[in-house]
């Protein structure tokens, strides 16, 4: 009895997630001094690496940065040593996964500046008077997810092309693992960004709604206006994104999607609707919500599961570019009538659950 109801009970643990919620406006002058600052740290990494390996063969980590830029915050007017030493480690990082000698420089002014980045270690934010507390400053934010409730860890504050600031930070969540839930197979696309083997279909090609808008905005050459419109596709694939990965997550424990890679279909005629579909980030997606929510997330090889029959596993199905219109069609060898994105759905849901593959 005591074994069963341990069985029954739900499996708690802890997972990081990052949280992200915009900045008020007014804030934005205060923070773009911080960045400045912070490209700096970053350019003097950059040139001391740089002549570290050219003078004495030596490859500068994330710590040996910390003996060059001690005491270096009191040369700044916001950014303090916890800032510092995190654009030191990040900078190591991204340098060792590059395996280059120098990273590119960080622009401060002119058209093609950086966007701002003010990164920071776990204890250096908190939360404080319903305000987010850094560097002796107080930032308002609109605060979607109740960040009272959470404790923070590492984070940053971050700028995108619109001049709008958003305050990122990671925090511990616990993970609960569901029981009694489906295994669903997906089958990725374009027109149709994901079809489920349940039948269930997420629409994609978000642009063509505000497309003539953007053509309009873009002769005229009205930057604020195209920027604003890309931002407006932009937020609505990421809604849709995220409701329908969630709406998976919640009542699968099975999740299979077909390995499907852009990087070729970038190079057609297809590359706006391919881009636009954001495979990766759906994928993603899928992927951290079901380690929090405890759940099996796999990619399965999808070869010939768009030919292959569901019911026999009969090679009879429309095969190469030009039968890329045939979106229905029926098995010569059982007669089954198929829906072709339906029927790639379960052929994948098959291959990942490990039943006979097609």
């Amino acid at each position: 009895m005591g074994a069963e109801r341990l069985y029954n009970r739900a499996v708690k643990s802890t997972c990081i997630k990052v949280l992200k919620v915009r900045v008020k406006d007014r804030h934005a002058p205060l923070l773009r001094s911080m960045a400045t600052e912070v490209n700096q740290v970053w350019n003097y990494c950059n040139d001391l690496s740089d002549r570290m390996i050219r003078e004495r063969g030596r490859w500068m980590s994330g710590f040996d940065f910390s003996a060059y830029t001690a005491g270096a915050s009191k040369q700044f007017e916001h950014i303090g040593s916890s800032t510092i030493q995190e654009i030191a480690e990040h900078y190591a990082s991204k340098r060792f996964s590059a395996k280059r000698r120098k990273l590119r420089w960080r622009k401060s002014f002119g058209d093609k500046r950086s966007l701002g980045w003010v990164p920071f270690k776990a204890r250096a934010a908190h939360w404080k008077h319903g305000q987010v507390f850094f560097a002796g400053s107080h930032f308002k934010v609109w605060d979607s997810f109740g960040l009272a409730n959470y404790k923070f860890r590492a984070g940053c504050f971050t700028e995108d092309a619109r001049g709008r600031w958003y305050f990122c930070i990671c925090v511990s969540v616990d993970r609960t693992c569901p029981k009694g839930q489906d295994s669903i197979g997906i089958d990725l696309g374009l027109k149709t960004v994901a079809t489920c083997s349940d039948g269930t279909v997420l629409e994609g090609r978000w642009y063509r709604h505000l497309e003539g808008k953007l053509a309009k905005a873009q002769r005229a050459r009205r930057k604020r206006r195209t920027r604003a419109i890309h931002a407006k596709i932009r937020n609505r694939r990421a809604d849709a994104l995220h409701k329908f990965s969630r709406h998976l997550v919640n009542r699968c424990g099975e999740i299979y999607v077909g390995d499907v890679s852009s990087s070729k279909l970038t190079k057609t005629t297809m590359a706006k609707s391919v881009l636009d579909a954001s495979w990766a980030s759906f994928k993603t997606m899928l992927d951290y919500k079901s380690q929090q929510a405890g759940i099996v997330y796999r990619e399965i090889n999808e070869a010939y599961t768009t030919r292959a029959c569901s019911e026999c596993g009969g090679l009879c199905g429309p095969q190469g570019i030009r039968a890329l219109s045939v979106r229905d069609w029926q098995c010569v060898e059982c007669g089954v009538q198929h829906d072709r994105d339906v029927n790639a759905a379960r052929n994948i849901l098959r291959l990942g659950a490990g039943h006979c593959a097609p």
